[in-house]
């Protein structure tokens, strides 16, 4: 077969084809997210969907719904595994893939349950993917059929313009070839141009070389005429139209049909072309703009969303060390998935690389915070086991009849305790109940005890508060009668535990009112001889700065012992107490500051 020359006022314009594509191609990937609203749907309901969508014919017509159901099914999917604390990935079938394995062992189906209906969600996909194959290759092979017929047709056309017959015996033959052309179905895309325009050709050439009745071919020509202007109408229709993309569509459909018929006389042809064109051309031109902006606002939403990368990046790389810091910034990542749902598509080809880069630096910030929080659980565990060995020690303890030996473990252990770090909130207070009960038993049957020996604490203290009376009413301040009044309490045993600090308290108030030097700690002068015993310091200002020192030892002392006091039982006096010397203490120490402020002038 000979190649055909085509007039060039006959073709249609080189970008309609190529443009139908890009449509097609642009509506695919975007439409699923823009006509149907699927976010709000459970698994159950986008399976349901998807049933419902019909099979065979029908549902394969609607392949736009059906890839948005899985759209939304494999994020759904994904979102409610994260939110389960599932760390698999969730990687949704393409379309194009060998299909995978929708059969599970059942005891990983019992395990998981986003399993089971993944599976079954994956064989309703498989089995649509191969109805759909398979109609791919059915249309394909009709289409092959078709170009194999409409290219007869052309072959049976030429050989009729070049009979030259009668137009009796020529037109009805003419007439049943139109007849067969319309009649044979699509062809493939890549020879539909070079079919048709090979097929117009020759009905040119019929209708301008053969010597046809004038009566028909005017009648001929008068319903060309009469199709091609409702043709006209239709697209000066569409070009009102504000929906571009429908009217470009439609557009698409009149050139088909414009196609199928056949010339109109010679004086009505240039005219009735040129308002088809123009129509066309105003469609074109709105069809045009709007992918312009399009393009335009694709890169907005580019740049919008690439801002919104630099900050997810900027959080992500953060080094966070609190709680507080984690919740704070996990809302702002929140924030910034909320605005970037909010924007709309980048184009085609950045807008994967985009979101991939987003959910990256998401992904990083949201591991850094697991690993945070696992870190933190770890060390609760392990002061939760530190503090259960404690336990079992002070439990172990508490009916010993040691006491001073015992007495001296329990406060190693409070100590202990103190020192170690938070434990799981839940199991707080419980395990802190069981320490101060082992402690408070022990404590208070050591209490109990008032035997002879070493163990009279009540003894020990009527000693120790008789000794304190016997400093006050002392007329002697020297160093000497100081060191024997110290070394007469030394010798004096254990008091019971809830008198241990008040009683001290008291025997050092006496001491410090009666001898200046006392709590003073010796200093060395030159040579290495000690300023103390018999002689006053030097100055008044020493004198400040040594009861400055003495009175925040005391302070830290007082501090110590609230800690110690919170472990038994009814010591809430003994911590007021104590919380007045320390406030009482501090306000001392200001006075002390400003004397030795005003001696240093």
């Amino acid at each position: 077969m000979s190649d055909v020359i085509i007039p060039e006022e006959q073709k249609l314009p080189s970008d309609v084809v190529e443009k139908a594509v890009e449509t097609v191609e642009e509506q695919s990937a975007q439409a699923p997210e823009q006509q149907m609203n699927l976010a709000d749907k459970t698994l159950a309901e986008l399976v349901g969907l998807f049933q419902e969508l019909g099979e065979g014919v029908e549902r394969l017509k609607k392949s736009k719904e059906v890839e948005a159901i899985k759209s939304a099914f494999y994020k759904r999917l994904s979102k409610e595994k994260s939110e389960a604390g599932l760390a698999a990935a969730v990687s949704e079938p393409d379309e194009d893939s060998p299909e995978e394995a929708s059969e599970q062992p059942a005891d990983e189906v019992r395990m998981n349950p986003f399993e089971a209906i993944e599976s079954g969600f994956k064989s309703l996909y498989n089995e649509y993917k191969k109805e759909r194959a398979e109609l791919n290759r059915q249309q394909e092979a009709e289409r092959e059929e078709n170009l194999s017929k409409k290219r007869a047709i052309i072959e049976d056309l030429r050989q009729l313009v070049e009979k030259q017959e009668d137009v009796n015996a020529t037109f009805p033959e003419f007439r049943e070839i139109q007849n067969r052309w319309r009649e044979t179905g699509p062809v493939p895309a890549q020879q539909f141009r070079d079919v048709n325009d090979q097929y117009q050709f020759l009905v040119e050439k019929f209708y301008d070389m053969v010597k046809i009745n004038r009566d028909l071919r005017d009648l001929d020509f008068k319903k060309n005429l009469e199709a091609k202007e409702s043709f006209v109408a239709a697209a000066e229709k569409l070009a009102e139209n504000e929906n571009v993309i429908e009217a470009f569509r439609e557009l698409q459909k009149l050139h088909e049909q414009w196609k199928e018929f056949g010339p109109v006389a010679k004086e009505k042809r240039e005219e009735i072309w040129d308002r088809f064109k123009a129509a066309t051309s105003v469609i074109n031109k709105k069809y045009q703009a709007y992918f312009e902006g399009q393009k335009a606002k694709q890169a907005e939403n580019l740049e919008a969303k690439s801002a919104i990368c630099e900050k997810v990046e900027a959080i992500a790389d953060k080094e966070i060390s609190s709680s507080n810091e984690w919740n704070a910034l996990s809302k702002e990542i929140e924030e910034l998935q909320k605005q970037w749902k909010a924007i709309g598509f980048a184009s085609k080809k950045e807008n994967q690389k985009i979101y991939d880069r987003f959910r990256a630096a998401c992904d990083k910030f949201f591991e850094k915070k697991r690993v945070f929080y696992s870190e933190i659980k770890d060390n609760l565990t392990g002061n939760l086991e530190k503090k259960l060995a404690l336990i079992e020690q002070a439990e172990a303890l508490k009916t010993s009849t040691e006491w001073k030996k015992t007495t001296d473990r329990f406060i190693e252990l409070q100590k202990e305790w103190k020192e170690i770090g938070a434990v799981p909130r839940k199991k707080s207070e419980q395990l802190w109940k069981r320490f101060r009960a082992a402690c408070d038993d022990f404590f208070a049957e050591r209490d109990k005890q008032a035997k002879p020996a070493e163990n009279d604490f009540h003894a020990n203290l009527r000693a120790k508060r008789a000794l304190i009376e016997e400093i006050k009413a002392s007329e002697a301040t020297d160093i000497d009668t100081m060191k024997a009044f110290s070394a007469r309490w030394a010798e004096i045993g254990f008091v019971p535990f809830k008198e241990k600090e008040a009683v001290a308290a008291a025997y050092k108030e006496a001491m410090q009112a009666k001898f200046p030097d006392y709590g003073v700690r010796p200093q060395r002068g030159n040579g290495g001889q000690r300023h103390g015993g018999n002689r006053a310091p030097k100055s008044e200002k020493d004198i400040l700065v040594q009861k400055y020192n003495a009175l925040q030892q005391d302070i830290a002392n007082y501090e110590n012992n609230i800690g110690f006091f919170a472990m038994s039982k009814n010591s809430e006096p003994l911590i007021r107490q104590m919380q007045e010397r320390i406030d009482s203490a501090k306000a001392e120490l200001k006075e002390l500051e400003e004397k030795i402020r005003n001696a240093a002038e």
